[in-house]
């Protein structure tokens, strides 16, 4: 089961990793974004679980640190480079070395704090001589900003799934983590709602993606990362997503040609030589 669930973290992550292309559709804001994706995926994932849903006292919490990942991932997005927001959002690790052994009670190694400083490193270079505002990257400084919160926001979403998911009979199982994967894509269309009306006026092939954002890069994304949660800890999934932040910037540059800087691409190869380090070791072990 642990390879399989391994597996459907790195589908995830694959599928994670087309939101930074998909998000820059010009036709849409970034609260027109963040609205119509997470209520499409919260219809999807209503759809592929029809069965009993489990409400317990980590679902709220589950899905507001969830809310608050989407929403201020979207809007990173929209605000600074596809490959910075992501880079930045990567930051979840550091965080769960902070917190898991607090909340979950899974203890790090010194292997883990080596892996954490060089992403933070890569996390430095990501960010160093920010280039200026461009068509799509509106204001880079305060898109870099919300994506380290969207880390937090992400670490604490991953953390919390754990608890619910986890096999080990302390969580409720796979019923409550959808629970508040759902409850969390309906808060976050909830709030961005009121300001994504009216409906912009947008191609049928804008829509389409916006579609395919909900239903694909968010829900069928979460089926296999609420599948991983169950039998891996939180600080592993956490590993094998960042597969996610090395894939972004590629889709981003073949489909919207925007090209990350030699400082995001070196504080990228740092991140992904640990992460394949990390797990390469991790393996052998």
């Amino acid at each position: 089961m642990t390879k399989s669930a391994r597996f459907a973290a790195l589908a995830a992550a694959i599928l994670f990793s087309t939101g930074g292309a998909a998000i820059k559709v010009a036709a849409f804001s970034a609260a027109q974004v963040a609205s119509f994706r997470s209520g499409i995926a919260a219809l999807a994932l209503l759809v592929w679980y029809r069965r009993r849903f489990t409400w317990t006292s980590w679902t709220t919490p589950t899905s507001i640190a969830y809310a608050a990942t989407l929403i201020l991932f979207v809007v990173a997005t929209k605000l600074t480079t596809a490959a910075n927001a992501i880079f930045l959002q990567s930051t979840a690790p550091i965080y769960l070395l902070l917190l898991a052994p607090w909340l979950l009670r899974e203890h790090t190694t010194r292997q883990d704090v080596l892996y954490l400083l060089a992403v933070a490193a890569g996390m430095v270079l990501c960010v160093r001589n920010q280039a200026g505002a461009t068509a799509m990257a509106l204001n880079p400084d305060l898109g870099n900003l919300l994506a380290i919160g969207a880390g937090l926001a992400w670490a604490l979403t991953l953390i919390a799934l754990r608890h619910l998911n986890r096999a080990d009979g302390l969580g409720r199982g796979p019923d409550a983590g959808i629970t508040a994967v759902i409850a969390g894509n309906a808060l976050a269309f909830a709030v961005t709602l009121p300001l994504a009306l009216p409906l912009p006026h947008a191609a049928a092939a804008e829509w389409l993606t916006v579609v395919y954002l909900g239903v694909v890069q968010i829900g069928l994304a979460y089926v296999c990362l609420t599948t991983a949660m169950r039998w891996l800890p939180a600080l592993e999934v956490s590993l094998l997503l960042l597969l996610e932040p090395a894939l972004n910037p590629v889709w981003t540059w073949i489909v919207r040609g925007e090209a990350p800087g030699q400082w995001t691409v070196a504080g990228g190869a740092v991140i992904v030589g640990a992460t394949a380090i990390r797990t390469w070791s991790s393996r052998s072990r």
